[in-house]
């Protein structure tokens, strides 16, 4: 193969090899947060994006299982927290990749709150405080849509990616 060859194309790729793919794409790093009735909760989330500015609307795709998904749904809010490149820990944490679970969570880092009283990380790039504006599903996740109420962030700070099945700081 030549420098100009075009690979072959796979017309059905199944899972694994999709997630090989997907794997060398880097994505910003995020702990999506919530707070209500049915309390707090987070996770570590990597499909996230912008929507619209009209009014200022994002997205967050949460496996369908998610118990942080089913707290959002029922609290009605989230917040969008942008890691920084040091935050790596704690995006390890709300991953599960730590054992620590649940409120205990929360302990590895400082929070407030913006309009809706979703925990805003301190010290993140960006919070987008959120309501949640519709649920969609999509295979096995939902695409959660959330209009931005409230809003913050750290001009001039690292970021933290995550490809290759690993976080890196940029």
């Amino acid at each position: 193969m030549t420098d100009n060859a075009t690979p072959a194309v796979q017309a059905a790729p199944e899972g694994p090899a999709f997630r090989d793919r997907m794997a060398e794409v880097a994505s910003a790093v995020h702990v999506v947060t919530t707070i209500g009735e049915k309390g707090r909760a987070g996770l570590t989330a990597t499909a996230v994006a912008s929507v619209s500015d009209a009014p200022p609307t994002v997205l967050v795709c949460i496996e369908g299982a998610s118990r942080t998904l089913a707290a959002i749904v029922a609290n009605g809010v989230f917040c969008i927290n942008t890691l920084t490149g040091e935050q790596q820990e704690l995006a390890e944490i709300f991953a599960s990749r730590r054992g620590i679970d649940g409120e205990a969570r929360f302990a590895s880092a400082g929070w407030d709150a913006l309009t809706t009283g979703a925990p805003a990380l301190q010290g993140a790039v960006a919070c987008f405080d959120c309501r949640l504006q519709g649920v969609h599903q999509a295979a096995t996740h939902r695409i959660l849509i959330g209009e931005v109420v409230g809003m913050r962030g750290r001009a001039g700070s690292s970021g933290l990616i995550y490809r290759r099945r690993r976080f890196e700081s940029v």
